[in-house]
């Protein structure tokens, strides 16, 4: 199944035309037509069949034959991870992320970064292209970048998990999950977090965890972290 996007979309929604990006995508590249079928979702877990309506390259329009709802996922992984210093590789975990079923996105400016503006536009489309290609019906939502000690601050339901490169009394994160249960969990940057992160993180109730026996670069701990919680997760 080819999966579209639009976000405009609901389960009163009879007929809509896509932007004329998509559009010309849809047309000219894909060579769609009248009355061919397009599988629409709204990023919320509905799926949509549509047929065309009217197949214009700056303003392909549809309009809905059915739709049904994909269930909503039974806990909420939310990884807040350093950006890393090659754009690229956080790119990637973003990607690999998405197709692997991350709920939620953070930047967090550390005190080690050494990247600290982010511009979330290319973020986004990176996401939104992931999800589409794996056929998911629900978009990750990608906050905007925040310091360590503000997202801290912030009230997460859950488990509030710190994978860190100390040697100091650590769980293994296997040993702390639970199933169905929401997720918090933080990545540092190249360099770690600093000492007094760490110190802050379990002041405020973070559990210190490992993520295995070796030490992982920043996009690596957090793909090795999301498959984890989804994969504990599977029925």
């Amino acid at each position: 199944m080819q999966l579209f996007y639009n976000t405009n979309i609901d389960e009163t929604t009879e007929t809509f035309s896509f932007d004329k990006e998509e559009s010309k995508h849809i047309i000219k590249v894909l060579r769609k037509k009248d009355s061919d079928i397009l599988f629409v979702t709204n990023g919320s877990g509905y799926l949509f069949e549509t047929e065309i309506t009217l197949a214009s390259d700056s303003k392909c329009t549809v309009r809905v034959i059915s739709f049904e709802k994909k269930p909503t996922p039974k806990f909420h992984l939310h990884l807040a991870v350093a950006p890393t210093k090659m754009n690229d590789r956080y790119e990637w975990f973003l990607e690999k992320a998405t197709e692997i079923g991350i709920s939620e996105i953070t930047p967090i400016i550390c005190d080690r970064s050494e990247r600290k503006v982010i511009k979330n536009d290319r973020f986004d489309k990176i996401i939104l292209t992931a999800m589409k290609q794996s056929n998911d019906l629900y978009l990750p939502k990608l906050n905007e970048a925040i310091t360590f000690k503000e997202f801290l601050k912030r009230k997460n339901e859950g488990l509030q998990l710190i994978a860190h490169c100390e040697e100091t009394d650590k769980k293994t994160l296997k040993s702390v999950l639970k199933p169905n249960e929401n997720v918090t969990l933080l990545i540092g940057p190249e360099g770690d977090f600093s000492e007094k992160e760490i110190a802050l993180a379990l002041e405020n109730k973070y559990i210190p965890v490992s993520l295995g026996n070796t030490r992982l670069r920043t996009e690596t701990a957090a793909i090795v972290a999301c498959h984890s919680v989804v994969f504990f997760n599977e029925d």
